[in-house]
């Protein structure tokens, strides 16, 4: 609002000088940028963001299955952990148990994966995500996580875009200052001679 009126108050004033007007300008167009330009970005960019989520999504829950799992023993890392410092049986890599799954194609698998429960027992089940092959892969993508990481990515843009647009009018009005402080200094050089002097009319 500021600015739209400082682009009308310059239009007709006898005290303006031609950076004053072409600042108006500057600050108008940053605005519209900031209010306009900047929100279609994100929204563009969300949308585009979205759609290749979305399909990854899609591609994930069709190659990638959950199948049942069943623990053989714990891992060897888990067992030499439960044996150490109370501070060591708490961490993370406790829970690492062989298990041996079926493939949706058929084919049996056993391998070191991370177990559902603590502590895991040798015979319990539970379910991990693998590939037609059998080959342990992660979660699909959940489509409501796809949307929110689009809103996200679309807010950074158009956060990103008005930024660049201020960015831009801070420095071509820090320009327009240098200009007008030269502009000044050169009149002063010209004026301050003759300042005193007999017949200089001052």
């Amino acid at each position: 609002m500021w600015t739209a009126m400082g682009v009308w108050r310059w239009r007709r004033n006898p005290l303006r000088r031609q950076t004053d007007l072409f600042e108006a300008w500057v600050a108008f167009a940053a605005l519209v940028c900031v209010l306009l330009v900047a929100p279609a970005i994100g929204c563009a960019a969300g949308i585009q963001v979205d759609g290749t989520l979305q399909q990854a999504a899609l591609e994930q829950r069709q190659e990638r299955h959950l199948v049942p799992a069943v623990v053989v023993r714990p891992a060897a890392e888990a067992a030499d952990a439960s044996a150490g410092p109370p501070a060591q049986r708490t961490a993370p890599h406790r829970t690492q148990v062989v298990a041996s799954w079926t493939a949706p194609d058929g084919s049996s698998h056993q391998g070191t994966v991370p177990a559902a429960e603590e502590p895991p027992r040798p015979g319990e089940q539970f379910r991990i995500w693998t590939d037609a092959r059998g080959r342990l892969v992660g979660q699909p993508l959940d489509p409501s996580s796809a949307a929110h990481h689009a809103a996200v990515a679309g807010l950074a843009a158009a956060i990103a875009a008005a930024a660049l647009a201020e960015t831009v009018r801070r420095l071509v009005v820090r320009r327009l200052v240098h200009r007008r402080y030269m502009l000044l200094d050169r009149a002063w050089a010209a004026a301050g001679p003759d300042w005193g002097r007999a017949g200089a009319g001052s």
